[in-house]
C-alpha cells in the first residue's frame, strides 16, 4: 500500500507542473487578449458591421420591383386593371401610354419589366369567345427577377379577372383550390433564414482570424520564438492558447444570436443549450484551421490571405448559405463535404426556425468536430519546438 501511494504521489507531482504551466498560459493568453485591442475588434466589432450588411443588405425577398405599364387602352377596363398593379404590394408602378416612353428605361436597368394593355384589350375581353391578351415583358438579364415578374403580373391579373366576373354577375367555372402551408418560415421572408447563415459566415471569418492572425503576430514579434525554449509542449502550448479564444468566439456568438433575434426579428425556437453545443462544435474546426494557418504562414499578411481564400470564400460559396448545395455539379459537392460551414449553417437554420431536431444536428456535430481535430492535428504536426 505505501508504494501504491509513494506512486500516486509522484504522478502527482510530475501533472502539477503540466497544470500549472497550462493555467498560466491560459491566463498570459486571456491577458494578452484583453489587451490587444485587435482581437476585440475582430471577435466583437467586425461581427456586428458584417451582421448589419448581411441583414439589411441581403435580401431575396421581391416586393417592391419596379415596373412600366403601358396603357394603349384607356377604357374603364383598361383603368380598373391599371390601378390592380398600381395597387399591388409586388410592384413600384411607372405609367406610360407609349411603349417607346418606357423602352430606355428598361433597356438601362430603372425598370426590370413591363406590362403592355393593348388598345383593343377591352374590345377583346367583352366579346363572347375571345381571349384577352396582355403583354409582359421582363429583364432576362436577372432570371430570378424576371421569373416574380412574370408570376406576379400573372397573379394580379388572375384575381382581377375573378372580381371583374364577381362584379359582372359571371359563374366561373369550378377550379382547383390551393392552400399552401409553409412550415418554419411561414412568412417567407429570406432574413428568417439569411440571417442565420450569415452568423455562420461570420463565426467562420472570425474563428480563423482570431487565431491566424494573433499567432502568426506572435511569430512575428519573436514572442513564439521564446515560448519555444521554455519546457511548455506543443500541446499545452495550443490548449493554453485555444480555451481563450474558444470563450472569446462563445462570446460574439452570443451577441450576434442576441441582434438576430431583437433587431432583425429572426424566430428562435431552439434551446440555448443546442445553440452553445453547435456553436462549440463549430468553433472547433474554426479556431484549428485558424492555428494551421499560423503555423504555416507565420506571417500576418499571408496569414490574412489564406484566411479569407480557405474559410471565408468557401464557408460563404459552398455551405449552402445562398446557393443551394443539391443543384451545384457532383464534385463541387463532394468539395462542400469537407467545409465545416456547410454543417454549421445547417444546423443553426434548424435551431432558429425548426427547434432541437436532434436527429439532424448530431450527425453535423460529429462532422464537425472530426473536422476539428483533423485540424488540430495537422496544426500540432506544423508547430515543431525548433527554430528552423
Amino acid at each position: 500500500m505505501n508504494a501504491d501511494a509513494e506512486t500516486r504521489d509522484t504522478a502527482a507531482h510530475v501533472a502539477r507542473p503540466g497544470l500549472r504551466r497550462l493555467r498560466a498560459l491560459v491566463v498570459k493568453e486571456a491577458l494578452q487578449v484583453v489587451r490587444d485591442p485587435s482581437s476585440i475588434l475582430i471577435a466583437f466589432v467586425l461581427p456586428l458591421v458584417l451582421l448589419f450588411l448581411f441583414g439589411y443588405g441581403i435580401s431575396l425577398d421581391a416586393n417592391r420591383i419596379r415596373i412600366g405599364l403601358v396603357m394603349q387602352d384607356t377604357s374603364p377596363d383598361a383603368r380598373s386593371l391599371a390601378s390592380a398593379f398600381i395597387h399591388s404590394r409586388f410592384f413600384d408602378v411607372t405609367v406610360a401610354h407609349h411603349r417607346t416612353d418606357l423602352t430606355e428605361q428598361l433597356s438601362a436597368g430603372r425598370l426590370r419589366g413591363m406590362v403592355v394593355i393593348p388598345s383593343d384589350f377591352t374590345e377583346r375581353y367583352r366579346s363572347p369567345g375571345q381571349d384577352a391578351a396582355v403583354q409582359v415583358i421582363a429583364d432576362g438579364a436577372q432570371p430570378n427577377t424576371a421569373a416574380f415578374v412574370a408570376n406576379y403580373a400573372d397573379g394580379v391579373w388572375a384575381t382581377w379577372r375573378d372580381q371583374q366576373r364577381r362584379r359582372d354577375g359571371v359563374e366561373a367555372p369550378p377550379g382547383i383550390t390551393l392552400i399552401p402551408r409553409f412550415w418554419f418560415n411561414g412568412e417567407l421572408v429570406s432574413r428568417n433564414f439569411l440571417v442565420p447563415g450569415s452568423v455562420a459566415i461570420i463565426m467562420t471569418l472570425i474563428g480563423t482570424l482570431l487565431t491566424a492572425l494573433v499567432i502568426a503576430r506572435e511569430w512575428e514579434r519573436g514572442t513564439m520564438e521564446a515560448m519555444m525554449v521554455t519546457p511548455v509542449s506543443v500541446g499545452e502550448l495550443l490548449a493554453g492558447k485555444i480555451v481563450p479564444y474558444f470563450v472569446l468566439g462563445l462570446a460574439a456568438m452570443a451577441m450576434c444570436t442576441v441582434i438576430a433575434v431583437t433587431l432583425f426579428g429572426v424566430p428562435f425556437r431552439g434551446s440555448i443549450w443546442a445553440l452553445l453545443v453547435i456553436s462549440a462544435a463549430f468553433l472547433c474546426p474554426a479556431l484549428g484551421q485558424g492555428f494551421l494557418i499560423s503555423a504555416v504562414a507565420k506571417n500576418q499578411f499571408v496569414a490574412s490571405q489564406l484566411a479569407l481564400v480557405t474559410g471565408f470564400m468557401p464557408a460563404t460559396l459552398l455551405s449552402g448559405f445562398v446557393f443551394e448545395i443539391n443543384s451545384m455539379p457532383l464534385p463541387i459537392q463532394w468539395i462542400s463535404a469537407i467545409v465545416p460551414a456547410r454543417y454549421f449553417v445547417s444546423s443553426l437554420q434548424t435551431v432558429f426556425l425548426a427547434g432541437d431536431i436532434w436527429s439532424l444536428l448530431l450527425p453535423h456535430i460529429a462532422v464537425m468536430l472530426v473536422i476539428g481535430l483533423i485540424f488540430f492535428g495537422l496544426a500540432g504536426l506544423n508547430t515543431r519546438k525548433r527554430l528552423d
